[in-house]
């Protein structure tokens, strides 16, 4: 498919996306609603003996300052003390409503402060929200976010990681090429893509039909092991759907209704994050609330 097509298609789909949400209100009650699945049970897995490759976590739609997202960033400090990592992805609307860079203090280092003291990197892309101020430059500049540019790449050992700007403003001609060649030369066995919207999702906006057509090809061609993103304020992990599991983890200070469809294995309305253990032949993802316990599990193989 030719990149014309492809931005028709994008772009044809991308106002609705992008801005239809604008006078949604963002949720942050501390109080979580129950999960969807009619049982409460976290799967068992098989746990490697070794110890991972390395570990993340993930979280996204996090910047409001507010108890809720407090409650998250003092779960991600605790998970942190027994089982350490030293990268986060945030996957965007970093700062509400309007991506001010002066309220960087309240909705990022006082939060993450415990973390950021031990070290901790947070890689981010940007979010509709981010975007409102100086088209999210100030972001894209501030050394907390180490974003290079507005899409970028980096690695650690055996895992790729390519951080997408999803808005509707995006430069996708030269985006989609980079990718597409990013992806076509890297040799890492995991490739991690994270972008701030959704592309499977059974919350809020549901099916981004122009992603599933723009990435989803590439995903399969180049073997893309997970995508993660936010932008809907739940937590949902799909099967995987031709060799890439999406994950949601935008319940990182409030949260929205989710449903299930038929590539949900689970969701749940949760304020929470994800962490990932990577190991050479599996990815082991945990969710864990502001209870602090796990209340999913799941497993990608390579």
């Amino acid at each position: 498919m030719n990149f014309k097509r492809r931005q028709f298609l994008v772009l044809g789909g991308l106002a609705g996306l992008g801005f239809s949400f604008l006078g949604k209100l963002l949720q942050t009650s501390p109080a979580e609603s129950a999960d969807t699945q009619l049982s409460n049970a976290v799967p068992e897995l098989a746990t490697p003996t070794e110890p991972p490759l390395f570990r993340f976590v993930s979280v996204a739609d996090t910047g409001t300052g507010t108890k809720s997202q407090y409650a998250v960033a003092e779960a991600m400090s605790r998970y942190h003390e027994k089982n350490p990592y030293n990268l986060v992805i945030l996957a965007g609307d970093n700062i509400y409503n309007y991506g001010e860079i002066e309220k960087i203090e309240a909705v990022f280092e006082r939060p993450y402060q415990d973390l950021l003291k031990k070290g901790v990197k947070f890689r981010a892309c940007l979010g509709n929200h981010d975007i409102r101020t100086e088209n999210g430059d100030p972001q894209v500049k501030y050394a907390g976010f180490n974003m290079p540019s507005r899409y970028y790449t980096f690695r650690h050992d055996s895992i790729q990681f390519f951080a997408l700007d999803t808005n509707g403003n995006a430069d996708w001609k030269n985006q989609m090429v980079w990718l597409e060649e990013e992806l076509s030369r890297s040799d890492a066995p995991w490739k991690v893509v994270f972008g701030h919207h959704q592309i499977y999702s059974a919350g809020v906006y549901g099916m981004n039909e122009p992603f599933i057509k723009l990435f989803t090809p590439l995903f399969q061609k180049y073997k893309v092991q997970l995508y993660i993103n936010g932008h809907e304020h739940s937590y949902e992990r799909t099967r995987s759907i031709n060799g890439t599991t999406y994950m949601i983890t935008g319940g990182g200070a409030g949260t929205r209704p989710v449903g299930r469809s038929d590539f949900t294995e689970y969701s749940a309305s949760r304020l929470s994050f994800a962490a990932y253990d990577v190991y050479r032949d599996r990815i082991l993802i945990s969710a864990i609330g502001t209870d602090n316990l796990v209340f999913d599990r799941g497993v990608i193989s390579l």
